[in-house]
């Protein structure tokens, strides 16, 4: 049994968009209605959403019977921090792309590289622990272990004044094959709570666009605004969210509401 190919990290190599949506909700069920709907794409959000390695496990297994939409699982990581612990558990689930916040450096780029590795008889592997049952299906595929670190994806989260002035560097990482740019806590760090679309944000996120291309990297971003994403497309981007399906389903909902409560109002001679 031969060891998955991942077709979202060559399609990155050769700069092919792909769209995505966001997982925050935690649920099998959801990932797979998700999982059927054509995204290239579909992030399980560990950081922000309830989530823990057995969601995320079944998120994975119910994405898996969509061969054409890729998982990516975002781990619960804060400033400074490295996260070997759960990058190992989440890639011992089979997960064969990862996306790690709050990347401030190019040493703790270097480090989170490492960590996701396993060690190589040439030297140039990492630390990964030697186990990862389940991704390498107990054992049936045989050359794992020697394969794992090609089939690797690796996305790291640039979204702070430091680590937009570390970026060239963090780029560069070798074994890094992407840069996403998180609009929400960029614009937090730069003054702009809440306002990710304020000029200053916006002229920062495209020349980190260029950088990133300029390192012979893959740019990735998230917005629900189809103005700004097919924009990013435009400058380059190769990775775009183009939503979440938390805010699918409250717009839906809402405006379902909104449109039988309206009736009943006017109906009632009352109009809002």
């Amino acid at each position: 049994m031969k060891t998955p190919h991942n077709a979202f990290k060559a399609a990155l190599a050769a700069k092919q968009a792909q769209i995505g949506l966001w997982l925050g909700l935690g649920s099998p069920y959801t990932a797979e209605i998700c999982a059927g709907a054509g995204f290239d794409w579909l992030l399980i959000d560990g950081e922000h959403g309830p989530n823990d390695t057995q969601t995320l496990l079944s998120q994975l297994q119910s994405i898996a019977a969509y061969p054409h939409t890729h998982p990516i699982a975002r781990i619960p990581m804060g400033h400074g921090e490295i996260g070997e612990m759960l990058i190992k558990q989440y890639l011992d689930l089979g997960a064969q792309t990862l996306l790690v916040p709050m990347v401030d450096t190019p040493e703790q780029a270097a480090r989170i590289v490492s960590a996701a590795r396993y060690p190589q008889n040439d030297g140039k592997g990492g630390i990964r622990g030697m186990a990862g049952a389940r991704a390498s299906m107990w054992g049936r595929r045989t050359d794992y272990y020697q394969e794992a670190n090609n089939q690797l994806c690796l996305l790291l989260q640039v979204e702070t004044r430091q680590g937009l002035a570390n970026l060239d560097a963090i780029a560069a990482t070798e074994g890094v094959d992407g840069i996403f740019i998180g609009p929400a806590d960029l614009s937090a760090s730069m003054g702009h709570v809440g306002n990710s679309s304020h000029p200053e944000v916006q002229a920062a996120i495209e020349d980190a666009i260029a950088r990133i291309l300029k390192a012979g990297k893959a740019p990735g971003i998230l917005t629900s605004n189809e103005t700004l994403a097919r924009k990013y497309l435009e400058l380059g981007c190769t990775f775009v969210a183009v939503g979440l399906d938390t805010g699918i389903l409250v717009q839906g909902t809402s405006a379902l509401a909104a449109r039988y409560k309206t009736v009943q109002k006017v109906e009632q001679g009352t109009t809002y």
